[in-house]
């Protein structure tokens, strides 16, 4: 079994865990953590929409606590299928897709690539690291579709790999509303994975909060579908929603027909029954609810997204204001709560050791985790970092070109 993975640059969970205790241990006041998934920061937010809607549930004597079906509530799960590929999509309407409620976005994960592992025939065109690992997966090889040194999107390289990549391999397309691939990119990347007949397994974990629209950070996922792929996608609405504490997930199948769709759920459902048996209700029924009031979903999204690009804007402005060497466009070139700061391994090393600021060794940042408070300190470190010594031992070569 091949599976070319994952996570398109994000790290394993080792590396997020030694992060993290390095954080709480250091004693300093003005400790910073950047986390890339964006933990205990201002997007842990409710929307008015969610928090009303909280209060209807609990006030509604109808309902009780008795377990959900194994496979979820089903009006979540149809719900969130329907949001990312939409109303109108072909698989919806021929019945060849649907959802399976998970704990959490990696709970999608982990039962996808768990079945993968066992039923998934490379042989055959028509059937997040350490999870495939973990899942049973041997031969995992990691891509990269971000240029460090250019600070854009190596679409060549993506696609090089893809073309490499054995036949009817299993690829991990992490967080596709992110990426920064345009839509004729992401049609040469179809056509591409169709040519070696690659299976595609999405991981979407903030739909609406790279652009403010769902529909259009929903596009690459709907392109794979029209184009006849069957498919896994692994939903999270942690940072939809802000429900962080209720790990609301939904694995989605796009299936070739009906049968195979029944086949596929009914193998699934034997593996939730021995993971977690049944999935929580509370979160779900929320979701569920807002959902079908998609206007007041699209207000909440709309004005999150505008705070992480003002976020992005004032950081850029920081910068460029206190003078730091290079050219920084590519902050607000991206879009989404992740970034790509361009920072050295050496320059990272000096935020932590120096100012008490962790990020990850690539230089990904959680945007969501720089706020009002710490936007000056955070701007004026990574000022000192690329103008240090210890920052220029390794030459900065995307920076000195600008």
């Amino acid at each position: 079994m091949a599976a070319l993975s994952l996570f398109l640059d994000v790290p394993l969970t080792r590396e997020v865990d030694w992060l993290l205790d390095a954080y709480r241990e250091d004693p300093s006041p003005d400790k910073v953590y950047l986390d890339h998934r964006g933990r205990s920061c201002w997007l842990a937010w409710v929307c008015p929409t969610v928090r009303q809607t909280l209060l209807q549930i609990a006030n509604d004597p109808t309902l009780d606590h008795e377990y959900l079906p194994v496979l979820g509530f089903p009006e979540f799960t149809r719900a969130a299928t329907e949001l990312a590929l939409g109303r109108e999509s072909r698989a919806v309407i021929e019945n060849r897709a649907g959802g399976v409620h998970t704990v959490g976005g990696t709970g999608a994960v982990r039962i996808g690539a768990e079945f993968l592992r066992r039923w998934y025939n490379t042989s055959s065109p028509n059937s997040l690291r350490c999870i495939f690992q973990d899942a049973g997966f041997t031969e995992i090889r990691p891509y990269h579709y971000w240029d460090t040194g250019r600070l854009a999107v190596a679409i060549e390289e993506f696609l090089e790999v893809l073309e490499s990549a054995p036949d009817c391999s299993i690829v991990v397309l992490h967080a596709p509303e992110e990426t920064g691939l345009t839509p004729k990119q992401w049609e040469e990347v179809a056509r591409v994975m169709g040519r070696k007949r690659l299976f595609p397994f999405f991981d979407v974990p903030a739909q609406g909060l790279a652009s403010g629209d769902l529909d259009r950070d929903a596009w690459a996922l709907r392109h794979f579908v029209a184009q006849g792929f069957e498919l896994f996608c692994a939903q999270s609405f942690s940072k939809t929603f802000g429900l962080y504490d209720e790990r609301v997930g939904n694995l989605i199948v796009v299936a070739r027909d009906n049968e195979t769709l029944v086949g596929i759920r009914s193998q699934l459902q034997k593996q939730v029954t021995g993971t977690w048996a049944t999935p929580a209700s509370l979160g779900a029924r929320v979701i569920a609810m807002v959902l079908n009031n998609p206007a007041l979903l699209n207000k909440c999204l709309r004005m999150l997204a505008e705070k992480i690009m003002l976020i992005r804007e004032k950081l850029k402005e920081k910068l460029r204001i206190l003078g730091t060497p290079g050219c920084w466009e590519h902050l607000t070139a991206q879009s989404g709560t992740r970034s790509f700061t361009g920072l050295l391994p050496s320059q990272v090393a000096f935020l932590e050791k120096h100012k008490h600021i962790y990020l990850l060794g690539s230089g990904q940042v959680s945007v969501c985790s720089i706020n009002s408070h710490n936007l000056d300190y955070v701007a004026q470190s990574i000022n000192e970092a690329v103008s240090s010594t210890v920052g220029r031992a390794q030459g900065l070569s995307w920076a000195e070109t600008e």
